[in-house]
C-alpha cells in the first residue's frame, strides 16, 4: 500500500469540522424542538385548565384537573379531552316537541292525558311537591292507569320482549347498550326481521362503543329486511370527537307506543347465565303498559334524533293500561341535561325515605354527597340496605367498594355481598311503596357520564313483588363488615384507596 493510499481514508481537518458542525446543528434543532413542544404542551395545558375551571361540575374536580393540566400537560391534556368533560354538547331534548309542547293540533299529548284522567291529582302538599320535583326533572308528567310486570332474570325478560315484538302491529323501537352476535342476539334479530317483513316499522339503535364488536353482517341482515339501524356515537360532531368517555347505557324496547321494557339486561348470552365465570347472572327488567310507555318512547326518539337527525312517525295517543293503576314516570338522565338529573333523582329517593331504602347495584362508587345522604337516612331511623355482588367483573370497581365499608358501618347501614353468581340489577325500593328500576348504577359514571333511563313506579302490589324479590336476594347474600377492609394487609388497603381515587370515572 502506498503512502497516498494509506492516507486516503483519513478524515481531513475540513471534513471533521463539517461533521462536527452538522452534529451541533442537529443538536440545536432538537433543543429548539423540545422547547417548542414544552411551550405548546404547557400552553395547551393552561388553556385546557381554564376550560376545566369554567366547566367542571365539582370544585374538587376543577382543582384536580387545573393542577394536573399545568403540571403534567403531556399526560393530562389528552386525558382531559377524553375523560375530563362531564357535559355533552349538541344533544337536544325533544320532549317539548313531542310530549309537553303545545302542538299545532288542538289535542296535544298533555291534553289527551288530562282528558283521559291519566294525570296525577295530588291530595296533599307533600305529594304535590314530590310530583312537581319529579316532573321538573323528567320534563314529562307523572301518569296513572299504568300496569307493570316485574321481570326477574334473563329468561323471563327476553321471553316477554320477544312476545311483545311478535305482537307488534305498528312499530318496534329497540335500543340496547350492548348487543352481541350470539344465540340471544340472533334470536332477537330474527324476531325483528320477521316483524319487519310483515310491514311493521322497526327501529334498531345501539351504542357504538358498547356494541363495538357487533359485526357488519349482523347489521346488514337487519337492513336487508327493512329494519332501520343506527349507532349512537358519542364522538359525533366536531365538539365531541374526543369524548369516548360518554356512553349511551340505555336499554329500551317500545311496542306500538303502548308497552315498554326497561332494565338492566343487555343482549348477550351472558345475561342468560351462560358466561363461564359470571354465572348465574342475576338481573331485573320491568315491562310497563299505559301512558308511561310514551315517555320511554320520547327517550328513544331523543336518542334516535341525535344518531340520525330524523324523528320517526310514531303514535302519540296515550292509552290506559287494560288493567292496573300504577303511578309511573319514565325518567331519562344524562350528560346533556342542564342539571345533574340522575344525581338529583337519587338524592331525592334517599332524602324522602322515612322507613326504608334498599339499593341493589352492581357498581357502588358514589361521591361523598351520596354517602352523607345514606348516613343521614340511617341516623334518622331508616332501614338502609345496600346489596352488591361479591363476584366482580371489574377489579378496580370491586376494590373500590371496600373503601366505603367503614363509613357505612359507622351509622349502622347494612352492606350485603351477593354470593349467588354475578348481580347486575339496578333496583331501589323506598319505604316499601316506590320502586326505581332502570339502567343507572350507583356510581359517578351513571350520574354524570352515561345516558340512562329509570322507571319510577308507585303501587302497593308492585312494590310488594319488588320487596319479595329483594328479600330473596338478601337471603343469597352475606352481611359485610368493615373489618374486611380494616384487617386487610397494608398493600390491600393501599390498593383499595388508590382504586377509590378513580371512582369519578368508573
Amino acid at each position: 500500500m502506498t503512502v497516498d493510499e494509506s492516507t486516503e481514508n483519513v478524515p481531513q481537518p475540513e471534513q471533521e469540522g463539517d461533521a462536527s458542525g452538522k452534529r451541533k446543528s442537529r443538536s440545536k434543532r432538537r433543543r429548539k424542538l423540545r422547547v417548542l413542544v414544552f411551550l405548546v404542551a404547557h400552553l395547551l395545558g393552561a388553556i385546557s385548565s381554564v376550560q376545566a375551571i369554567m366547566s367542571t361540575r365539582t370544585a374538587q374536580g376543577a382543582i384536580a384537573w387545573a393542577i394536573s393540566l399545568n403540571t403534567f400537560p403531556y399526560v393530562a391534556v389528552p386525558a382531559y379531552w377524553v375523560f375530563g368533560r362531564s357535559k355533552f354538547d349538541g344533544y337536544h331534548m325533544k320532549r317539548h316537541a313531542t310530549m309537553l309542547a303545545e302542538s299545532e293540533t288542538e289535542r296535544n299529548v298533555i291534553g289527551l292525558l288530562a282528558e283521559g284522567g291519566m294525570l296525577i291529582d295530588p291530595k296533599n302538599a307533600i305529594d304535590l311537591r314530590r310530583k312537581t320535583l319529579l316532573e321538573n326533572l323528567a320534563q314529562m308528567p307523572v301518569t296513572r292507569f299504568n300496569d307493570a310486570d316485574l321481570l326477574i332474570d334473563g329468561e323471563a325478560t327476553f321471553d316477554a320482549i320477544v312476545e311483545g315484538i311478535t305482537e307488534a302491529t305498528d312499530y318496534v323501537l329497540f335500543q340496547f347498550y350492548i348487543i352481541h352476535d350470539d344465540d340471544l342476539g340472533n334470536r332477537l334479530k330474527d324476531a325483528l326481521i320477521a316483524k319487519a317483513k310483515e310491514g311493521v316499522s322497526v327501529f334498531f339503535l345501539y351504542d357504538a362503543l358498547g356494541s363495538y364488536s357487533l359485526p357488519d353482517a349482523y347489521l346488514s341482515q337487519l337492513r336487508d329486511a327493512g329494519v332501520q339501524t343506527a349507532a349512537f356515537r358519542t364522538t359525533r360532531g366536531w365538539q365531541n370527537r374526543f369524548r369516548v368517555n360518554f356512553r349511551n347505557h340505555r336499554k329500551i324496547v317500545v311496542i306500538d307506543g303502548k308497552e315498554a321494557f326497561v332494565g338492566g339486561h343487555n343482549v348477550g348470552d351472558e345475561y342468560l347465565g351462560k358466561d363461564d365465570t359470571l354465572t348465574p347472572w342475576r338481573d331485573t327488567h320491568v315491562a310497563v303498559r299505559g301512558p308511561t310507555a310514551l315517555e320511554a318512547q320520547v327517550t328513544f326518539v331523543e336518542d334516535w334524533s341525535w344518531a340520525t337527525g330524523n324523528i320517526p312517525e310514531l303514535n302519540w295517543e296515550p292509552h290506559r293500561a287494560p288493567q292496573g293503576d300504577v303511578r309511573a314516570l319514565c325518567l331519562p338522565t344524562g350528560p346533556a341535561d342542564n342539571l345533574e338529573t340522575g344525581t338529583l333523582m337519587l338524592l331525592d329517593l334517599i332524602n324522602s325515605s322515612t322507613e326504608s331504602i334498599w339499593i341493589a347495584t352492581p357498581y357502588f362508587a358514589p361521591d361523598q354527597q351520596f354517602v352523607s345522604a345514606l348516613q343521614l337516612a340511617s341516623l334518622r331511623g331508616v332501614d338502609v340496605r345496600i346489596l352488591v355482588p361479591e363476584q366482580y367483573d371489574n377489579f378496580v370497581v370491586g376494590m373500590t367498594v371496600y373503601s366505603y365499608l367503614e363509613e357505612l358501618e359507622e351509622t349502622s347501614i347494612k352492606f350485603h355481598w351477593y354470593e349467588r353468581g354475578f348481580m347486575h340489577q339496578k333496583v331501589i325500593l323506598v319505604d316499601g311503596k316506590t320502586a326505581a328500576i332502570g339502567t343507572a348504577n350507583f356510581d359517578n359514571r351513571s350520574m354524570r357520564l352515561n345516558f340512562e333511563v329509570t322507571m319510577l313506579l308507585e303501587d302497593a302490589e308492585f312494590a310488594a313483588s319488588v320487596e319479595q324479590m329483594l328479600e330473596t336476594d338478601f337471603q343469597h347474600s352475606r352481611l359485610a363488615s368493615a373489618a374486611e377492609y380494616r384487617d386487610g394487609s397494608l398493600p390491600f388497603r393501599f390498593a383499595v384507596r388508590v382504586c377509590r381515587l378513580f371512582a369519578p370515572i368508573q
